[in-house]
């Protein structure tokens, strides 16, 4: 009779502990069970995104796309890969949303990995990649010439820009041989045939000693000035003399002779010595 409790004793002891860790196990969870429950890190599930004009001196843009997880904060690292998104390596202290494009990212794309963290863990993803990056355009080279139409004063115009004489007459038209005083007019112009107000304009005959040399003349509103040259003992230089050569110059107060924004031709004018 006493022998036959023991094995009673023993299954009511073995279910008794089998309940109660069905019991602790609905109340506390299997260890499993609990771990699974508590891995809730963000996911990706609309990938990183980058705005902005891939060329170079522009700012790009990153945006975190969508995660689940609720993250609390999100990291940025902008990479640099090949012309087709592959080869990609972080660039150093490119670690923000907005990143701008230097000379070495042209030629290549450019990807922003994002890792979003909360207190369960971290998750990343990674954006497609930009389009290739390009070189910032030249700035266009300066003119020397001041914007608008119409007549520039020569205070206004700078090299690169240059006048230029673009008409020029004598009165006479046709030099007898006893010219008397011989009128040079010339007209100055610069930047698409605009009138040039202020340039000093001279004007010698070629040989010397034909004709005064004339102090130099401004040019009016118009462009023009014009030189008054008495007749000299040299003239004629020739007694068969066809043609008198002048040269003639315009040049911007200030400026040395040949230099800055001046210009120069040689120019003829008929004689005709028979009249």
């Amino acid at each position: 009779m006493h022998q036959s409790r023991k094995p009673l004793y023993r299954v009511a002891t073995a279910l008794l502990i089998a309940v109660s860790a069905v019991a602790i196990g609905a109340v506390f969870g299997t260890a499993g069970l609990g771990r699974a429950a508590s891995s809730a890190a963000p996911s990706n599930t609309t990938p990183p995104t980058i705005s902005g004009t891939a060329q170079e001196g522009s700012t790009l843009t990153a945006d975190h796309g969508d995660w689940t997880g609720s993250p609390t904060s999100y990291s940025y690292q902008y990479q640099r890969c090949d012309k087709n998104g592959g080869s990609c390596a972080g660039i150093s202290g490119a670690d923000r949303r907005l990143y701008d494009l230097r000379s070495a990212d042209v030629g290549h794309t450019l990807r922003v990995r994002v890792t979003a963290r909360n207190a369960d863990g971290s998750g990343s993803d990674t954006s497609v990649p930009t389009a290739v990056v390009t070189a910032k355009p030249a700035a266009p080279a300066p003119t020397g010439c001041p914007s608008g139409n119409g007549t520039i004063q020569i205070s206004q115009l700078s090299a690169p820009a240059r006048l230029s004489i673009v008409t020029f007459s004598s009165n006479p038209q046709v030099l007898g041989r006893q010219v008397g005083t011989l009128s040079i007019t010339a007209k100055v112009t610069a930047c698409g045939n605009r009138p040039v107000q202020g340039a000093l304009v001279y004007a010698a005959a070629v040989p010397f000693n034909q004709f005064t040399v004339a102090p130099e003349v401004q040019s009016d509103a118009n462009g023009s000035a014009t030189l008054s040259e008495p007749q000299l003992s040299g003239y004629p230089a020739s007694s068969r003399q066809q043609l008198l050569a002048v040269f003639l110059r315009a040049r911007k107060t200030g400026e040395p002779q040949g230099q800055g924004v001046s210009t120069s031709r040689l120019v003829s004018f008929k004689v005709n010595l028979h009249q």
